[in-house]
C-alpha cells in the first residue's frame, strides 16, 4: 500500500498533468485564454489537500492497507482513487472561486481572488467598461469551467474500473455531494439578509443547517464515501465512514468559524475579523446572540457586516464574543463532535491501519491554526 504522503504526491501529480492538458486545449482556441489557464494551475498549486486526503483514507478503510507497496496507477481502482481525489481538490477550487465572489472577498491564501485578479488585469490594460464587473464576470467563469475540469477528472478515473455498482456509487455521491454544496451556499447568504426576518431562537438551528450543507458534507463526509464506494463498500460500510465523517465535518467547520474572526491573517490568508466584515451569520454569531443583553446584541447587530469596520471596531466584536461565552461554547462543540465522530469510528468494522491514519486526520482538521 503506497503511504499517503506519496498519494497526495500522485494525487498533485495528476492536477498537473490534468490542467497542463487543458491548458493546451486553451491555448488552441486562443491565447488570450492563458489568464484562465494559470491562475487555475497556481491556485491548485497549494492547499492542504484534505478533501483528497479523505478520499483515500476512506478507500483504505474499505480496501485495507495491507499487501506489498505498489504503484497506485497500475491498477484501475487505484488509478480512480487518484483521479477522485484530484477532482475533488478542482471542485473545491471552483466552490472556493465563487464564495470570495459572492462575499466580495479579496484574498484567499494570502494571494489575491480570482475576481480581483482578473479585475487588475482589466485595469492595468485600460480596457473598456468597468474592470469590477470584467472581474466579476471572468471569475463566474472560471469557477464554472472547473466546475466542469472536476466532472471530467471524476469521470476519467470511474470509467477505468471494471464493470459493476462502484462507479455508480461513487458517481452517485459525487453528485449528490455537488447539490449540497451549492445549495448549502444558497442557504449561507440566505441567512446573511434573512436573518431580521426570522425568530431569534430559529437562529442557531439555522446557522448549523448551513454548516452541515455548505462545509461538514462537502469537506469530509463525501470525500470518504465516495473513496469507499470506489472499493466497493457495502451500505453498512458506507454508513460507517458518514457516522464518522460527519460530526467531524462539523467540527471542522466550526473551527473554520472560529478562525474566521480569530485567526491569524499569516496563517490563514484572510484578514483578521474577515468573517465579520463579511456579515457571517455562523455558530458562533448565533450563540453570541443567545447571550447577549439586548444593547449588545444591537450592538453586535448593527456592526457585522460593514465591510468598512476598523481594526478597533473588530477587536470590540471580538471581545464581546469572548466574553459572553460564545467562544467557549464553540471549542466545547467542536471537541463534542470530534468525539462522536472518533467514537463511531472506533466502532466501525474497518480496517485498523486506515482507521489509526483517519484519528490522526481527524486530529489535524479540527486543531489546524489555517
Amino acid at each position: 500500500m503506497v503511504p499517503a504522503p506519496r498519494l497526495v504526491d500522485l494525487v498533485n501529480e495528476r492536477l498537473e498533468e490534468f490542467l497542463s492538458g487543458r491548458a493546451s486545449i486553451l491555448r488552441s482556441i486562443a491565447p488570450d485564454l492563458d489568464p484562465l489557464s494559470e491562475f487555475s494551475k497556481r491556485f491548485l498549486s497549494g492547499g492542504k489537500r484534505f478533501r483528497a486526503q479523505f478520499c483515500v483514507r476512506g478507500w483504505e478503510a474499505v480496501r485495507g492497507t495491507a499487501g506489498e507497496p505498489a504503484d497506485i496507477a497500475a491498477t484501475a481502482e487505484r488509478a480512480a482513487v487518484v483521479s477522485a481525489s484530484a477532482a475533488l481538490e478542482v471542485f473545491h477550487a471552483a466552490a472556493l472561486v465563487h464564495d470570495d465572489l459572492i462575499d466580495n472577498s479579496d484574498t484567499r491564501r494570502g494571494a489575491p481572488s480570482a475576481h480581483r485578479v482578473f479585475e487588475a488585469q482589466h485595469a492595468e490594460s485600460a480596457w473598456a467598461g468597468s474592470a469590477p464587473e470584467y472581474g466579476r464576470a471572468a471569475a463566474v467563469l472560471l469557477g464554472d469551467l472547473l466546475l466542469g475540469w472536476s466532472d471530467e477528472l471524476l469521470d476519467d478515473g470511474l470509467a477505468g474500473l471494471p464493470a459493476g455498482p462502484a462507479a455508480r456509487s461513487a458517481r452517485l455521491e459525487f453528485n449528490r455531494m455537488r447539490t449540497e454544496v451549492t445549495v448549502g451556499q444558497y442557504l449561507d447568504i440566505l441567512e446573511e439578509r434573512a436573518w431580521i426576518a426570522m425568530p431569534d431562537d430559529a437562529q442557531r438551528a439555522r446557522a448549523e443547517r448551513v454548516v452541515v450543507f455548505k462545509s461538514a458534507k462537502y469537506s469530509i463526509e463525501a470525500p470518504l464515501v465516495i473513496g469507499g464506494a470506489i472499493a466497493g463498500a457495502s451500505a453498512a460500510e458506507l454508513d460507517a465512514l458518514r457516522a464518522f465523517g460527519l460530526p467531524l465535518g462539523i467540527a471542522f467547520q466550526l473551527r473554520d468559524d472560529l478562525l474566521g474572526v480569530y485567526g491569524d491573517p499569516a496563517l490563514t490568508g484572510k484578514p483578521a475579523g474577515d468573517d465579520l466584515r463579511e456579515g457571517k451569520r455562523t455558530v458562533l454569531i448565533a450563540i453570541a446572540r443567545e447571550r447577549l443583553a439586548s444593547p449588545q446584541r444591537r450592538l453586535l447587530d448593527e456592526l457585522l457586516g460593514d465591510p468598512e469596520l476598523d481594526d478597533d471596531q473588530v477587536r470590540v466584536l471580538q471581545q464581546t464574543l469572548r466574553e459572553c461565552g460564545a467562544v467557549d461554547e464553540v471549542e466545547r462543540l467542536i471537541a463534542m463532535h470530534t468525539e462522536d465522530g472518533t467514537r463511531a469510528l472506533e466502532s466501525a468494522a474497518i480496517d485498523r491501519d486506515a482507521s489509526a491514519a483517519l484519528a490522526s486526520l481527524a486530529e489535524a482538521v479540527t486543531r489546524r491554526a489555517s
